[in-house]
Order: C-alpha cells, then structure tokens, then sequence
C-alpha cells in the first residue's frame, strides 16, 4: 500500500532539494501510516537526513511536498514543530546545565507546564537510567549518556510523530535495547516514528516498512521480509577436507552461484538466488566428484545483503567530512 492508501501520519511527494551544485534529494516520494515505524536507510549522503531535515522544518525544499499530521511543513512549520519529537545524530543538549536543568529549558521552551515538566522528566531520566547523574553537569557525562538525554529531551511532550536520526549511535548494547524497547512502547502507544539508522539489525527489528534512498531517490520499499525476498542472497557454506578440496569445488559449484565463489582456506561460501534447491544440486555435484562436505552452513538473506545488492556496498558508519560540511545524508 502507498501512503495515499492510508492517509499517513507522514506524506512526502516528489521532494527535492539542493545545496549549490549537490543534489541532495531528486523526487523523494513515500508515505509513513500512524502508528507505524518507517526505517530510512541508505548510504552516506544518499539523502536520509535531509529528508529528515525537511519534514522537521529545519530545511525548505525547492520542489515537491511534505506534510506531517497533514500539516503542511512549509506552510505551517510552527505548527508542525508543536507535534513532533527529533532525535539528531548529535546530541543536541546544552553541556553546561545538568540533565535536568536541560529537560526543564526544553519544557520551557515547548511551554509545557511545569509539572508536566517535572513529573515526565523524572520519569524519562529513569526510563534513561539517568537518575543518578541528573544533577551533574552534562559536559561530565559520556557520549552514550548524551545520547540517551538527547532522546528523553525529543519525548518530553510525548510527540505522536518522532523523528529519530540514528538515535542509537555510540550505545552500548544494553542502551541500544532499551531504546528499542521504548520505541515498540510508543509506537503500540500510537506513536508514529521515522528512523534512520545505520544498524541495519535496529530496521529489521523496529521497521513495519524500509525505503531504502540512494543518490537522492528512492531506489525499494517495502517490509524488511519483501525486500529480503526480492533482493537478498542465500549463502551456502561448505568446508571441506582441505584448501584443494575446497578449490575443486569452487569450480564446480560456480555455475550454480551469483557471483565467483569465495574461499577462506577449506571452506568455501557460495553466493545463491534459490537457496534450498541449489543446496541440493551443490551436495549432489559435490558427492559424484567425492568431495564430501565435512561442514554445511546455510545463512538466508539479511537486510545487509539487500543493501550490498542495491547500492553496491556495504552500510558505513561514518557519515563523510565533505557531507557533513554541506548537510547533505
């Protein structure tokens, strides 16, 4: 369904957008359903935080629309800001005031009132687990702290669309969870939320849809199980009794793969479309020539494959110099 079908929380039609001479987004189009989670994802400067940027006011676009509750974002963007939550991929904190001095300048600054204000900041540095340091300056806190603040800060006023850039950068393991876990709260909550990540594990798990943007458009869509099907790979793993052993099978299993097989000493990863019937047709080739797999892996595909097999490569984790200079992810 497109968002046309389901009158979305989030709607962009044919956005663009240009920094001089970059092309930053040439015709973006999709749609966000409420209540659901849309997993940006793309490579670094494929156009995911300007779309970001765009839908939060904080950039105009030169052509298309955008509108968020049905607000349009260029016409009322006060408006807009007053039903949204962002989450950048810099913790937007201020590091001289304590974290609770922090929560209680955002309240101020949405005019919530200010028991709201004291009763749900106290609640989100808890869910945060920063209870303990909410009275400490934030230029003590480490990065993962700022981070976790930054997202308490973004669901002060309890937003029913939330933007969240690569939320989970610089956190550890056990963070990273909790976020997620918030994530599926708010969203059973109602919650609308749109993310980009560049942990192609926290789409999968959060994601209802992906759209997957490259070089400013939208190059797939569709849930994380369709676009596996659709783009991603089967890799068959075999090792065998030796490197020779794996050398002869190689060849003799090339014809049945995408791309040349790839060796690691004896073992031997091949690179499938079908993968239940290529198994096999592999194990069949294999044991007329007597060369007996000693071990059999098969992995099915991964949101990474659909990536590799997309955009030619694999996610990074940094975004460029030369893209953050001219704003343009």
């Amino acid at each position: 369904m497109t968002h046309r079908d389901l009158n979305p929380a989030i709607a962009v039609e044919g956005l663009e957008k240009r920094f001089g001479d970059v092309v930053a987004l040439q015709g973006i189009d999709f749609g966000v359903p409420a209540g659901t989670v849309l997993g940006l994802l793309g490579p670094n400067g494929a156009g995911k935080t300007t779309t970001v940027r765009v839908l939060t006011t904080t950039v105009r676009p030169d052509a298309g629309s955008a509108q968020v509750l049905g607000i349009d974002v260029v016409r009322n963007p006060v408006a807009v800001r007053a039903r949204i939550g962002l989450a950048g991929q810099n913790a937007a904190v201020d590091e001289n005031l304590t974290g609770r001095e922090n929560l209680r300048m955002i309240g101020q600054l949405a005019r919530l009132p200010r028991a709201q204000v004291t009763g749900r900041g106290a609640e989100l540095l808890e869910r945060f687990d920063l209870t303990a340091a909410a009275d400490r300056p934030v230029r003590t806190y480490s990065g993962g702290m700022r981070r976790r603040l930054d997202l308490a800060a973004a669901l002060l006023h309890s937003p029913p669309v939330l933007f969240l850039d690569e939320p989970t950068t610089g956190l550890d393991p056990s963070s990273r969870a909790a976020v997620w876990e918030l994530i599926g709260e708010l969203v059973d909550d109602g919650s609308t939320v749109l993310l980009t990540t560049q942990y192609l594990e926290e789409a999968d798990r959060l994601a209802h849809r992906i759209v997957l943007v490259d070089d400013g458009r939208v190059i797939a869509e569709g849930s994380a199980a369709d676009l596996k099907a659709r783009f991603g790979s089967t890799v068959i793993e075999i090792g065998l009794a030796s490197v020779a052993g794996a050398l002869r099978a190689g060849a003799l299993l090339a014809p049945l793969a995408l791309r040349e097989p790839e060796h690691s000493d004896s073992t031997l990863r091949v690179t499938v479309t079908d993968g239940p019937r290529v198994l096999v047709e592999a194990l069949r080739v294999l044991d007329a020539e007597g060369l007996p797999p000693s071990t059999v892996v098969v992995r099915e595909p991964s949101l990474d494959d659909v990536f590799l097999s997309l955009t030619g490569h694999r996610p990074e984790s940094d975004q460029s110099p030369a893209d953050t200079a001219r704003g343009v992810a």
